[in-house]
């Protein structure tokens, strides 16, 4: 007998073997699948949108070590139920993978609730109304700090002056920023304290408001703004950590999991870090490091030291710089190529030297950090482009993701620039509904086609990023979807929407807030759907933003927000 018969008699006699097993109900040990731990949450009965493409919609989903397990059907998610898994009935409720703000100030939303809120100011008596009502009880030479005024929402669009909040507040300094974080408003006495005269000089990438005799009127734009507040007395960093807690809790609130903020300082990176090594941080925060000019020498140091992903149970990343090239459009600070069509002698403020923006970028390949640059005005965003191309032909990097934030403003020859350098246009459709109003005033409709163009750039094959700017905006980030598909405002103005043509579809503004700021941010892989392998952050809303009437998305509810698989946020009300 050969081997090869003898072999042949042995293999008949296993599978005969194994066929009398499964006939007697005996398992097999080879046909036996491994076991599967348990879940420690499953979710049933509900519409999940996963933003993955290979399976978009699904009914239920599993959850093991805050990550995702499973996504499908109720039968093959229920596979993974254990004895201490939490089984939820969601009867029908909406599923998004957890929204994430791509531009938000963490810290300064933090100093709005805790300061004079100005949003919905309607006057430059309201907004004194809501200081001497805030300041009561203050004792005199106490700091009144506010922000959220915006004059082009005043029946006189002009700047305010000082007079009417000076003598109101005759005692205590007072410094309220306007609401875009690009303009400031002083009383006298703060003035005083600051040593602001009408021989003050505008700073360079600044500019001191003044009457017709040259006297400051009060109002700071850009790098003028430090004259003042250089002289406010600083936050002691457990009134700075109180402010990042209370903010992160209420932009949970509006569903969202994650913030790109845009402008770290140290002392807030070190209270992030310090929330997470303690475990109080349930929420994922890419944080933009800070790069103004003041910052250099800092900046230096941090670029050496290398970047750091996912960092204490993936909730801090700190990979990216933050750069400033122009002003903001509101206060007509934003550069533009040609001058203001409502101020003819005024193109905006370059705040950066194009030569600094290109510097930091040259070190920032070489060192593998991503640089992310305000830019509003169509100058704005030419020299930043420019200087990102000069950094890249010195330094040649394929997958870069070097970021121009807000991008409002694009001169129609630039639009392509973004797809072919590899730049992502970081935008935030809620300053679209905010500026409509009056941007035709600012720059023409000659320029409105290149303003808040998200569907000529998508064309070009770029994603965009979403956000909300906060607190320049409301933290709600449905108000950006809304603004994404719809480009109206609350009321359903203007009939069509504004510019329409370059309105987003539904699963495009949906990526906006979900996948899109996690490839934006180095995080695709961890972040952005609910697919297995990623982290279980998403967000269960009341309305199915998806297809009901766009009429109706802004009165869509939050029911509870969800990261790594644990609620950190629940609707209480029925």
């Amino acid at each position: 007998m050969t081997r090869i018969s003898f072999d042949r008699r042995r293999a008949v006699r296993a599978f005969s073997a194994l066929l009398a097993a499964a006939a007697m109900g005996v398992p097999a040990v080879h046909a036996q699948q491994p076991t599967q731990a348990p879940a420690d949450l499953i979710v049933t009965n509900a519409r999940i949108y996963t933003v993955d493409d290979s399976r978009p919609v699904v009914s239920a989903m599993a959850v093991r070590g805050g990550r995702v397990a499973f996504v499908g059907d109720q039968r093959g998610a229920m596979v993974l139920r254990g004895a201490n898994t939490r089984v939820i009935d969601l009867g029908g409720r909406t599923v998004i993978p957890g929204m994430v703000d791509a531009h938000g100030h963490v810290a300064n939303l933090g100093s709005a609730l805790a300061n004079v809120d100005l949003v919905g100011s309607t006057s430059v008596e309201d907004v004194v109304a809501r200081v001497t009502a805030k300041a009561q009880g203050r004792p005199a030479g106490q700091w009144i700090i506010g922000r959220g005024w915006d004059q082009n929402r005043w029946g006189n669009t002009a700047f305010p002056s000082h007079e009417k909040l000076s003598a109101a507040m005759p005692n205590n300094p007072v410094v309220l920023t306007r609401i875009d974080g690009h303009a400031s408003y002083a009383n006298k006495k703060a003035m005083e304290l600051a040593g602001i005269t009408a021989a003050t000089k505008d700073p360079e990438g600044g500019q001191i408001m003044r009457d017709a005799n040259g006297n400051p009127t009060g109002v700071f734009i850009d790098n003028a703004m430090g004259l003042v507040s250089r002289v406010v007395p600083p936050l002691s960093r457990d009134e700075v950590k109180r402010n990042v807690v209370a903010a992160i809790a209420d932009a949970q609130k509006w569903g969202l999991t994650g913030v790109h903020d845009a402008g770290s300082s140290a002392e807030v990176l070190s209270i992030y870090d310090e929330l997470g090594k303690a475990g109080q941080m349930n929420f994922r925060l890419y944080a933009m490091v800070s790069g103004g000019r003041a910052e250099s020498a800092a900046l230096d140091q941090l670029i050496a030291a290398g970047p750091r992903s996912g960092i204490n149970g993936g909730t801090l990343w700190v990979r990216s710089i933050k750069l400033y090239s122009d002003g903001a459009l509101g206060s007509r600070g934003a550069a533009l190529l040609d001058p203001y069509s409502d101020d003819a002698k005024n193109t905006g403020l370059l705040v950066s030297d194009p030569k600094f923006i290109e510097s930091i970028s040259v070190k920032a390949l070489r060192a593998g950090w991503q640089v992310n640059a305000h830019a509003i005005g169509d100058r704005g965003n030419r020299v930043t482009l420019d200087a990102f191309e000069a950094a890249l032909k010195q330094v040649p990097v394929a997958d870069h993701r070097f970021r121009v934030e807000h991008a409002q403003i694009i001169n129609y020859a630039d639009i392509p620039r973004f797809a072919r350098l590899g730049v992502i246009p970081s935008m935030q459709a809620s300053h679209q509904t905010s500026d409509m109003y009056w941007a035709g005033a600012r720059l023409g409709t000659h320029r409105l086609p290149g303003a808040y163009a998200w569907r000529s750039l998508l064309n070009t094959g770029v994603v965009i990023p979403n956000g909300s700017d906060f607190p320049v905006e409301f933290v709600n980030p449905l108000i950006s979807f809304h603004a994404a598909i719809a480009r109206q405002d609350a009321d359903g103005w203007p009939a069509g929407g504004w510019y329409p043509e370059q309105a987003m579809t539904r699963e495009e503004a949906l990526k906006s807030m979900t996948i899109w700021p996690a490839y934006a941010g180095f995080q695709e892989n961890e972040l952005g759907s609910l697919s297995p392998g990623k982290y279980a952050d998403f967000t269960v809303l009341d309305q199915d933003i998806m297809r009901v009437p766009a009429s109706l998305v802004l009165a869509t509810r939050v029911l509870s927000t969800w990261v790594g698989g644990k609620a950190v946020y629940e609707n209480r009300v029925p």
